[in-house]
């Protein structure tokens, strides 16, 4: 077998787990929506509530959990793309990301969300995702990863904008931005040395 065909097996086998990966964590968060919507949203209560010392099991559930179908569906297409893509440099890289992003992102809504908020949903991730990928082609110095990051902010840096922005009260906006930081920060911590394999 060829170097060539070597490097096509490999981005395939990849991309297979990656599609996987993503496949099966959109379809556990339309599970629990489901278990949410049978049990008469009896899981929303494990959502994160600010500065609610019993609340803090919520940091890692939250990202989980959703305020309905409708909530469920806003987050599963971007969740699916930028996830795959994100996955695409390696599965426990991409792992050691999300789980960066979810502890910052819960901890921060936790510490600054307005009081007796409940605050539940991917989208943190989300925005920590657009973050990451935005970011990590240019610390990582790699044209494909610039090319994949500048064509993300056209595409959706409009949305980022409107979901980040304090004047927007029908969404955790505290969430999304410290997600996007926790993202951008995520890119810096993992990037791939030079010479290193993807």
């Amino acid at each position: 077998m060829t170097d060539i065909e070597t490097t096509g097996r490999r981005t395939s086998d990849r991309a297979k787990a990656a599609a996987r990966l993503m496949a099966g964590l959109v379809a556990l968060l339309w599970v629990l929506e489901g278990i949410d919507y049978a049990t008469g949203h009896a899981l929303d209560e494990y959502g994160i509530v600010a500065r609610d010392p019993d609340s803090l099991g919520g940091i890692l559930a939250a990202p989980f959990l959703h305020f309905g179908f409708g909530h469920v569906a806003s987050n599963s297409i971007p969740l699916l793309v930028l996830g795959f893509v994100a996955a695409l440099g390696g599965i426990r890289r991409f792992l050691a990301v999300c789980g960066l992003i979810i502890l910052a992102d819960g901890v921060g809504v936790w510490l600054v969300s307005p009081s007796d908020s409940i605050t539940a949903g991917a989208s943190g991730l989300v925005f920590g995702l657009f973050g990451y990928l935005v970011v990590r082609g240019f610390v990582e110095r790699k044209p494909l990863g610039i090319a994949v990051g500048l064509t993300l902010a056209a595409l959706w840096g409009g949305s980022v904008l409107v979901g980040i922005s304090p004047t927007n009260t029908t969404v955790s906006w505290q969430g999304h931005l410290i997600g996007l930081a926790a993202g951008a920060g995520a890119a810096f911590l993992f990037r791939q040395r030079a010479g290193s394999p993807a």
